[in-house]
């Protein structure tokens, strides 16, 4: 077919039937597509196209659909790959992004839930791609003794932890490195949280970071929470899986 506006109303109904899985009329063609002929033309041209083909008419009183031959003739002759290749190029580095986003914080998940079972204490970490705050363990700290017997104390530490922006606010307001820094009772900034300590650290993975850490009673024990955040976190720094 050597006919250039033929070609592009070919063009039309291949690319519109691919978005919409809707027959596609000379109105929609006219309006959509920008052609600067009259209706009578479209229509003209259409039922040429269906004559060699390369488009048919599903049922009665409606639009055209592609033929497989008007598929053939498009992606031979008419396809701008040129478009397809930036459009497909970005949606896939759109695609791979959410995909890494997604991976890490399944690691990040992992992390929190190593930390929180091995120190029985509440474990967090921030999300990279967000202003949230993950954690886990929120029942240990609650049943110990001195939360138990205290409804304010443990209110608080709820309260702290369900404030998402407070306590990234928080975290980002400490002097925090790659060591694992520790805050004590009153050392702590906020005062919903000095019945607590705070064992902290700042990550990074893949090109990401954030803070990691635990969060429980003063008399919790710091030696061996200090060993197992640093573990944690050079496993979810360095390996694939934790």
């Amino acid at each position: 077919m050597s006919d250039d506006r033929k070609q592009k109303i070919l063009q039309a109904i291949v690319k519109h039937f691919i978005k919409t899985a809707e027959p596609v009329g000379s109105k929609t063609i006219l309006v959509s597509y920008s052609f600067h002929v009259s209706p009578a033309t479209i229509r003209n041209d259409m039922a040429s196209l269906e004559k060699e083909g390369l488009i048919f008419q599903p049922y009665t009183s409606a639009g055209r659909v592609p033929t497989d031959s008007g598929y053939r003739l498009y992606i031979d002759e008419i396809a701008d790959y040129k478009a397809a290749k930036k459009n497909a190029l970005a949606k896939l580095d759109k695609v791979r992004k959410q995909y890494k986003n997604e991976k890490i914080r399944e690691h990040i998940y992992d992390a929190v839930s190593l930390l929180s079972r091995a120190t029985e204490n509440v474990s967090f970490a921030t999300l990279p791609d967000n202003k949230r705050t993950f954690y886990l363990g929120l029942s240990n700290v609650l049943k110990q003794p001195e939360f138990a017997t205290d409804n304010i104390q443990a209110s608080q530490v709820v309260e702290v932890l369900e404030n998402n922006n407070n306590f990234r606010t928080l975290l980002e307001s400490l002097d925090i490195d790659k060591s694992i820094k520790t805050f004590i009772g009153k050392e702590n900034i906020l005062e919903q949280i000095k019945s607590c300590s705070l064992m902290v650290t700042y990550y990074k993975k893949d090109g990401y970071k954030g803070y990691m850490g635990i969060l429980g009673p003063t008399r919790m024990n710091y030696p061996f929470n200090k060993i197992i955040l640093e573990e944690v976190k050079t496993l979810f720094e360095h390996k694939k899986k934790l």
